[in-house]
């Protein structure tokens, strides 16, 4: 299960509870399958993954479940934008957003790897990423541009061969970095 995905289960009603009737939520979905009931909630300008075992009698209030994984730290920011968004209140970027820089690098690093499985020189690269008024004609081998354009690369490949697959999990403090 993603870790963005809250479990939800009926709870003993308290003094704070939320009305959420699923069948009465536009723009959500709910179905069933063998492990539950699965729900997409629209809610607060966000949809919200949810999973139940069985559907909580209507009024009931719910609870959620957060085991103590190595996915807490993830859905809590998720349990945590669900409740702002019953609250009413802003709820704040996604959970596995990634910075405007990490994305602007690993969509030139894809940029470059394409250009060089065509079989493309890393000058012809460099000139198709960052234009070619900027690339020099003499000084190409010590050009910072160069060596930007070979991490691209490899970079790239990192993440065709299979390191895109880091992208999905929230990097913890003291890890490093795959690529």
């Amino acid at each position: 299960m993603l870790a963005t995905v809250l479990p939800l289960r009926a709870a003993v009603r308290s003094a704070a509870w939320y009305d959420l009737d699923f069948s009465k939520l536009a723009g959500s979905e709910l179905r069933y399958a063998p492990d539950g009931w699965h729900a997409i909630v629209a809610l607060g300008g966000a949809k919200h993954r949810l999973w139940l075992t069985e559907l909580p009698p209507t009024g009931s209030s719910l609870a959620v479940d957060l085991p103590f994984d190595g996915s807490f730290e993830l859905r809590l920011r998720a349990a945590h934008r669900f409740w702002l968004a019953l609250e009413r209140r802003a709820i704040g970027p996604p959970p596995l957003t990634l910075p405007i820089l990490t994305r602007r690098r690993l969509i030139l690093s894809l940029r470059a790897v394409d250009g060089s499985l065509e079989g493309h020189s890393y000058r012809e690269i460099a000139q198709g990423l960052f234009g070619k008024h900027r690339i020099p004609d003499r000084t190409w081998k010590t050009h910072d541009l160069r060596s930007r354009t070979i991490r691209l690369v490899k970079t790239g490949l990192h993440l065709v061969r299979g390191g895109y697959r880091a992208l999905l999990r929230r990097k913890r403090k003291g890890e490093d970095d795959p690529s």
